[in-house]
C-alpha cells in the first residue's frame, strides 16, 4: 500500500508540473491586459510608459514560459496554442492599442487602420507559426535556425520601445510631426510578420568568429547608443538591428539565387 500511495504521488506531481508554463503564459496575458487598460483610460505620457513597461514585462513571460515547459519537458500542442493566444493580446492588441492612443489617434482612420493591420498581420503570423510547428503527431516541433516572417513579440518590441524611448527624450516624439513615420513604421512591421523572409531563432547559436564579431558588434555600438543619446533608445536599435540583419540576409539570399540561376543555366530540350 506504501508503494502504489508513493506512485500515485510521483503522478500527480508529474501531472502539475504542465501547469507551470501556462501559468507564466497567463502572466504575460495579464501584463497585456492591464496595459490594454492603462492606455484605453490613459490621461498623460506618464501611462502610455507604464503600458509598455508591462508589455516588456509580458515579454520577460513570453521568453520564460518556454523554458520552463523544457525544463520540466511538459510540451505540448496544448500550451503551443495558449501562448499563440496569449501572445495575440500582448503583443498584437494591446501594443496597437498603445501606440493608436499614443501617436495613431493624430489620423483616425488611417492610424484605426494601420493599428488593426499591426493586430491582423500578428494573428495571421502566429496561425502559420502553428501550423509549421505541429508534427505529423500534433506535437510541436523544435524551432530550427530561421523562422517565417518577423516574430510578434520582436514586432511589438520595436513600437513599444520607441514609447518607452520617447518618454526618455521628454513626449517629443509623441507630436503630430512624428505620427507619420510612426503610422508608416506600424504598416512595415506588419508586412514583416506576414512576409516570407526568414529571421534567426537564435535556437542553435554556435561560437564562431562570425558570432563573436556580431555580439562585438552589439556590444560596441549598444555602448555608442548609451552614451550618444538615452539608454532608453538602446533597446531602439537592438531590435532594429534584428530586423535589419533579417531583411539584409533575405536580400542577399535572393541574390545569391539569381547568380546561381545566371551561372547554371538550364540546358533547352532538344528538338
Amino acid at each position: 500500500m506504501p508503494e502504489t500511495r508513493r506512485k500515485r504521488r510521483q503522478i500527480n506531481l508529474r501531472k502539475s508540473l504542465f501547469v507551470l508554463p501556462s501559468l507564466v503564459t497567463l502572466s504575460s496575458v495579464f501584463c497585456g491586459f492591464d496595459a490594454i487598460r492603462i492606455a484605453a483610460t490613459s490621461t498623460g505620457p506618464d501611462d502610455f510608459y507604464k503600458a509598455s513597461l508591462l508589455i516588456i514585462f509580458a515579454m520577460f513571460f513570453d521568453m520564460l514560459d518556454g523554458r520552463v515547459a523544457r525544463m520540466t519537458k511538459t510540451q505540448s500542442a496544448f500550451g503551443l496554442q495558449i501562448d499563440s493566444l496569449a501572445d495575440i493580446v500582448s503583443f498584437g492588441v494591446a501594443p496597437a492599442i498603445v501606440v493608436y492612443q499614443w501617436s495613431l489617434k493624430h489620423h483616425p482612420t488611417a492610424g484605426l487602420i494601420a493599428s488593426f493591420l499591426f493586430v491582423a498581420c500578428g494573428a495571421i503570423r502566429l496561425a502559420r507559426f502553428n501550423v509549421l510547428s505541429m508534427g505529423e503527431s500534433g506535437k510541436p516541433t523544435k524551432p530550427g535556425k530561421y523562422i517565417v516572417g518577423l516574430p510578434i513579440p520582436g514586432a511589438a518590441g520595436i513600437l513599444i520601445s520607441i514609447v518607452v524611448a520617447n518618454h526618455a527624450a521628454g513626449s517629443s516624439l509623441a507630436e503630430e510631426a512624428w505620427s507619420w513615420p510612426v503610422l508608416g513604421l506600424t504598416l512595415l512591421l506588419s508586412f514583416l510578420m506576414v512576409s516570407t523572409v526568414p529571421f534567426r531563432s537564435f535556437k542553435d547559436i554556435k561560437l564562431n568568429i562570425w558570432t563573436a564579431l556580431m555580439v562585438l558588434f552589439v556590444i560596441v555600438s549598444s555602448a555608442v547608443v548609451w552614451s550618444r543619446l538615452k539608454p532608453a533608445f538602446v533597446l531602439v536599435w537592438l531590435l532594429g538591428v534584428y530586423v535589419l540583419v533579417g531583411i539584409v540576409e533575405a536580400f542577399a539570399s535572393i541574390l545569391r539565387r539569381i547568380r546561381g540561376r545566371r551561372s547554371d543555366p538550364q540546358v533547352p530540350p532538344a528538338p
